[in-house]
Parts: C-alpha cells; sequence; structure tokens
C-alpha cells in the first residue's frame, strides 16, 4: 500500500461537518422521541433534559465547555475549532429538527437500533475528518491518536456508566433499550475507526 496520504480537503471537511452533524441531530430526535438515551455528553444532556425544564441544545453546549480544555491543550487549535463547530452545529440542528420533522409514531426498539446507528455514523464521519461531539469523544479520540486505544471500545465503557444513572430517570426496558443502541454505537466506530483502517486525514 503507498504511503502517500491524501488529504481531506476544506470542502470536503465542511461536507463531512454538516452531514455528521445532521445523522446525530436525528438520531437525537429518535431517541427523545421515545425517551432513550445514549452516551458520552449527549446522554447527559438528554438525562438532563429529561430531568429538568432545561432544552438539550442549551445543556449540550454547556455539558461540552470543560472538555474543550483538553482538546485545546492536546489536540490542537485545528481540532478543536471543528469540534465547537460540531457541538453547535448539533445544538442548532437539534432546535430545528422540530421544524422539518414530524414524527407521530416510532417504535421504541426501532429507534434503538437506527437512533444508535445514525449516532455511530454520524460520529464516524466527524472522527474521520479531525473533529468529534466533544466531552467523552475528545477523550476517545484523544487516546487512540495518541495511544492506540480503540475509540469506539473506550467509549462504550464509559457509555455504560451514563446508563447506570439513567435507571433514576427512566424505567429499565429503556434502559435496556438505550444499552443496545450505545452497544450498535460503539460498534460501528470501533470496527470502522481503528489504526491503520483508514488514513485520511484533514
Amino acid at each position: 500500500m503507498s504511503e502517500h496520504v491524501l488529504r481531506h480537503r476544506i470542502h470536503e471537511d465542511a461536507i463531512a461537518l454538516v452531514l455528521g452533524t445532521l445523522f446525530v441531530a436525528l438520531g437525537i430526535a429518535f431517541y427523545a422521541k421515545s425517551s432513550l438515551l445514549t452516551g458520552s455528553t449527549v446522554g447527559i444532556a438528554l438525562l438532563l433534559s429529561y430531568a429538568t425544564p432545561l432544552n438539550f441544545s442549551a445543556l449540550f453546549l454547556l455539558v461540552n465547555l470543560p472538555f474543550f480544555a483538553l482538546s485545546l491543550l492536546r489536540l490542537g487549535w485545528a481540532f478543536t475549532v471543528k469540534t465547537l463547530a460540531a457541538v453547535l452545529l448539533v445544538s442548532v440542528f437539534s432546535r430545528l429538527m422540530p421544524f422539518w420533522l414530524e414524527i407521530g409514531h416510532l417504535n421504541p426498539v426501532y429507534a434503538a437500533i437506527v437512533g444508535g446507528g445514525l449516532f455511530g455514523i454520524g460520529l464516524l464521519i466527524l472522527f474521520r475528518h479531525g473533529m468529534s461531539l466533544g466531552g467523552v469523544s475528545i477523550l476517545a479520540y484523544y487516546l487512540q491518536e495518541r495511544h492506540g486505544l480503540r475509540a469506539g471500545y473506550f467509549q462504550l465503557g464509559v457509555d455504560m456508566l451514563v446508563m447506570l444513572a439513567a435507571t433514576a430517570v427512566i424505567s429499565f426496558d429503556l434502559v435496556a433499550l438505550s444499552v443496545a443502541g450505545v452497544t450498535v454505537l460503539c460498534a460501528i466506530v470501533g470496527m470502522n475507526h481503528r489504526p491503520g483502517r483508514y488514513a485520511g486525514v484533514s
């Protein structure tokens, strides 16, 4: 295999940013409709939105703020700026989603599996273009890029802790479905974003 690596162009990063965050925002709409949870800061923000009067978009921004210090110090300005853009777009798209999509009926099992798939695909797109959704995914990206620890499997462990906290807010059957969705998400990232499998850089 050639050692030459083709870098992503600016317009390719921009397209990935929009498409990746749209996939994630759609997954959030599925989960919010079914009162499901995912992991990382998206899951924490969803959990808080179920337990408080605050909306997801504002909570997602607030929860992510502390993690940007790690991003700036360890991963540089480019990654931090693109990740901040991704977080902002997910917040905006999630706020706008009710104006774009009205869901009448959604089976919770379907929502868990397909929503988890949407999260995973969106996060995979962002990872491959040198950005993330903030929070734990910043740490997961850093650990893989600098230490070779698989991002998907690290995030799965953290996400299970979020699921444990969720038992205080949502019913056990919804937590079980949420775990299934998180497993789908992490399987997608774990299988497709790993050292040596994809060499795209921005």
